[in-house]
């Protein structure tokens, strides 16, 4: 099993604890078999209320697939306690945001979506369903009087 980081990288605009919203959240995800190469056309999505058992009583993962190409089962798990919120001080930077626990597959793009929360880092004014599938959002804070936003969002994966 190999560790991958879902590294998340924006300019922050009067928000900070840029995070995904409950256990429900969906972590879009494209994957590739480590066995045959096969990229998954469609984008899949794994949660942490998903659980399914691995075969031969293995423990469990978000999700279990059979490679369409190689007939492999593979699996991908969301390691909870690694979940970071993405801060105002990270603006610009990438920080791993996640990581997935990955058997025979390997992430090789991500869609965020809808589910994101965030908040005021002075006011403390929460921001809550914010969809980030255009890769920018904006709203206004009215305990400020200023706008705030989250812009150009974009990604990478690392081996941990």
């Amino acid at each position: 099993m190999v560790k991958f980081g879902l590294q998340f990288k924006a300019t922050l605009e009067n928000v900070t604890n840029v995070r995904p919203l409950g256990e429900d959240f969906r972590w879009f995800l494209k994957l590739k078999c480590g066995n045959c190469g096969e990229v998954s056309d469609k984008w899949q999505y794994v949660t942490l209320v998903e659980c399914v058992p691995l075969k031969g009583g293995r423990g469990s993962a978000s999700m279990v697939q059979k490679c369409k190409l190689c007939s492999r089962d593979n699996s991908i798990d969301i390691l909870r306690d690694t979940i970071t919120p993405y801060n105002f001080e990270d603006s610009e930077r990438f920080k791993t945001m996640v990581q997935f626990e990955c058997r025979g597959l390997e992430p090789i793009d991500f869609q965020p979506q809808a589910g994101f929360a965030a908040q005021g880092p002075d006011s403390g004014t929460p921001f809550l369903e914010i969809n980030l599938l255009e890769k920018d959002w904006t709203d206004y804070d009215e305990k400020i009087g200023e706008s705030v936003g989250i812009y150009e969002v974009t990604h990478q994966f690392k081996k941990c």
